[in-house]
């Protein structure tokens, strides 16, 4: 996979979990003297590291870039407008209000690092899917199921048949009767949770336009769908990166709901007055 868009670390700490020793020694150098690496050839980082010339291309390849000069020049845009770090480490001694700062400026950066990332076609061929689905069904486990009960609350809102279910036997059934015409949305951070794999293996049967929201480029999940959309997550000693990606996951729904409401124009207006004439009688 080739990126549009540039930005070499937000790529490196989507791949990092899923890299192997010499990958990590790469990806750890770069992230540490980046001035160094826009100045060196691939032979003298080669030698630097001990290792062969074509691991280091590999590398490159592996994060989404055509090749080593591909990479400099995305490191070489960064360094010029960097990217301010606000991921801070919360310390025990930390006050409310300073946890509560670092909290929503890890947030900031987790929203902030997955933008970066969006770009390659893949949001607007998810849009499509879903514009041109017959249902969409959301599918998530743990944690991640109340991130698709919430696509199911905003998709309900656009006229078009969604479905989601947070029972791992009763997504497992529902994905059974999907066909060729559907489109499900698997969200996992890891990308290995096996119920959701499971659903995914099912749908895949079917036919099933698949799309997923994960933090993994290297994961199950995001190997075998059609569409990925990554999100950028880091962890702390006080906070999970599942947790932090869950804003990103969410982010990326809302984009997704939006745009498809904006394509669908009159009829999302329409199903829209419909429901909330339907709720109105839920208010005082």
């Amino acid at each position: 996979m080739v990126y549009d868009t540039l930005y070499c670390f937000a790529r490196i700490k989507t791949h990092y979990a899923k890299f192997s020793d010499k990958e990590k020694k790469i990806a750890d150098y770069i992230l540490e003297h980046p001035e160094k690496i826009v100045h060196s050839s691939i032979n003298q980082l080669a030698d630097d590291l001990g290792i062969a010339d074509s691991t280091v291309f590999r590398f490159c390849k592996r994060i989404g870039f055509k090749g080593y000069q591909a990479l400099k020049i995305a490191l070489a845009s960064e360094i010029v407008t960097p990217i301010k770090d606000i991921h801070e480490t919360i310390h025990e001694d930390d006050g409310i209000l300073t946890v509560s700062e670092k909290v929503f400026r890890s947030n900031i950066k987790t929203l902030e690092d997955t933008l970066q990332i969006l770009g390659g076609g893949a949001f607007e061929k998810a849009v499509d899917l879903i514009l041109n689905a017959n249902k969409v069904e959301f599918v998530g486990s743990g944690g991640s199921s109340i991130i698709a009960m919430d696509a199911y609350h905003k998709f309900i809102r656009t006229g078009i048949t969604v479905l989601a279910n947070s029972d791992s036997h009763m997504q497992l059934m529902s994905a059974s009767q999907l066909t060729k015409d559907d489109v499900a949305v698997f969200i996992s951070h890891s990308g290995t949770t096996k119920d959701v794999i499971q659903v995914l293996n099912v749908a895949k049967q079917n036919q099933v336009k698949t799309i997923a929201i994960t933090n993994f480029a290297k994961s199950p999940l995001s190997q075998n769908v059609d569409i990925s959309l990554f999100t950028v997550a880091e962890e702390t000693d006080y906070r999970s990166e599942a947790l932090s990606s869950r804003i990103a996951q969410l982010s990326i729904i809302d984009a997704l709901y939006v745009n498809v409401m904006m394509a669908r124009k009159v009829e999302g207006k329409k199903a829209l007055h419909k429901m909330r004439n339907a709720i109105s009688v839920k208010r005082i």
